[in-house]
């Protein structure tokens, strides 16, 4: 099971601030960037698919996972000293990583702390995974830095640092998605998009702390998704569009901004009016950015997103006991697993708040209406009132 100091390390990356030596318009936190850089790994592995590339899917979602405790341990080195100690001390700092992280990763199932080892310290694991991953995190660091590269160009060293960030993403050129983004203003609309997410804070209207972003919030959200499918032992197409459907359920807010519970709840009907009008606005704005071989996945993830449903002869059919159908086939999704993690999400993010000694009627009230409505939930065998406990 999931233990509390993993999930106080996984929140950690919402207070981790990026490119604070440079000038900023607004702060640019870790999780932002990871969660930027796990959108765009699964953009340019759709490309590879497409042209008949192999892709193992579970090592992207695995290796990014991997990838992103790394960096929350060892947060402290910048980019540039974190790239000269890998090139000449790389086992001896993911050994040190792996010791680090050895006690939480080991309460889960399925082999995940060897895996992660495995990745870490095996040059020859997942080659192909590891290249789609390090473009998508070159490509993510590039989009911020086009961002704070006009309010720093009079400092000193910004163009070499502007020429050394576009000569780490040339290397990738071979690989079709990297070279569909770099040409394609459409498809590089459609990450540019996602990435606008980080600018959109949840609970705007309390100071909470920490502050998490949209963007953030949907990578907690499946990363809570995937290692509790993993608890949960069900099949690997599954566990993939768990995740996936995890990472884009608040895409859709890009448009809508963010429309707290209270007010969707207090009108009868608005819930339903918001939820056709992002319907809309999916079909509208945000699926021309993308092939259309992928609109049937998406839409499978975007439309009603908290049902479990499976798919047969090509039709999406809700379904009461997924369990029955926990065969690859089936393709399989956990929509109720998904709410339970967001509300999760939610309830610990109040909950670090008040911790902190920022107290309101509006948390204090969300606080207890999240835990009593969500916190008895039922899953397999999976007890959420364990990690809801957690934060009581």
């Amino acid at each position: 099971m999931i233990t509390r100091d993993l999930i106080l390390r996984i929140f950690s990356a919402a207070n981790i601030l990026r490119w604070n030596d440079h000038i900023r318009p607004f702060d640019f936190f870790e999780l932002d960037k990871q969660a930027h850089k796990m959108i765009i790994a699964y953009i340019i592995a759709k490309f590879d698919e497409e042209n008949n590339v192999a892709v193992d899917w579970e090592k992207i979602i695995e290796g990014g996972i991997f990838e992103f405790f790394q960096r929350i341990v060892l947060t402290d080195l910048k980019p540039e000293v974190f790239r000269e100690i890998m090139s000449k001390k790389a086992k001896e700092l993911n050994d040190w990583v792996i010791e680090n992280l050895g006690k939480d990763l080991s309460k889960l199932n399925s082999g995940f702390l060897e895996r992660c080892s495995d990745y870490l310290l095996n040059t020859d694991y997942a080659p192909h995974e590891k290249r789609i991953l390090n473009a998508a995190h070159m490509l993510a660091t590039k989009w911020e830095f086009d961002i704070i590269y006009p309010w720093n160009s009079m400092i000193y060293g910004i163009e070499k640092t502007k020429s050394e960030i576009e000569n780490t993403i040339s290397p990738f050129s071979d690989l079709f998605g990297v070279r569909e983004l770099i040409f394609n203003k459409k498809y590089y609309g459609f990450l540019d998009l996602c990435g606008q997410l980080r600018f959109q804070q949840r609970w705007a209207q309390s100071f909470m702390v920490p502050k998490t972003s949209v963007l953030g919030h949907m990578l907690i959200v499946a990363i809570f998704a995937y290692l509790l499918s993993l608890e949960m032992n069900i099949c690997q197409k599954r566990r993939y569009n768990n995740f996936y459907f995890a990472l884009f359920h608040d895409l859709p807010e890009i448009l809508t901004k963010d429309i707290v519970s209270p007010i969707k709840c207090s009108i009868s009907g608005l819930e339903e009016i918001i939820k056709h009008y992002e319907k809309k606005q999916i079909y509208e704005k945000i699926l021309p950015l993308i092939p259309k071989s992928w609109y049937p996945e998406m839409k499978y993830f975007m439309e009603n997103e908290f049902s479990d449903k499976i798919i047969i002869n090509d039709n999406v059919k809700k379904v009461d006991n997924i369990s029955k159908f926990d065969d690859n086939k089936y393709q399989a999704l956990d929509g109720t697993l998904i709410k339970i993690c967001d509300k999760l999400c939610a309830y610990i993010e109040v909950s670090m708040t008040l911790q902190y000694g920022i107290h309101s009627s509006i948390l204090e009230e969300s606080k207890n209406k999240i835990y009593n409505e969500h916190a008895a939930s039922k899953k397999n065998d999976l007890n959420f009132k364990i990690l809801f406990d957690y934060f009581f």
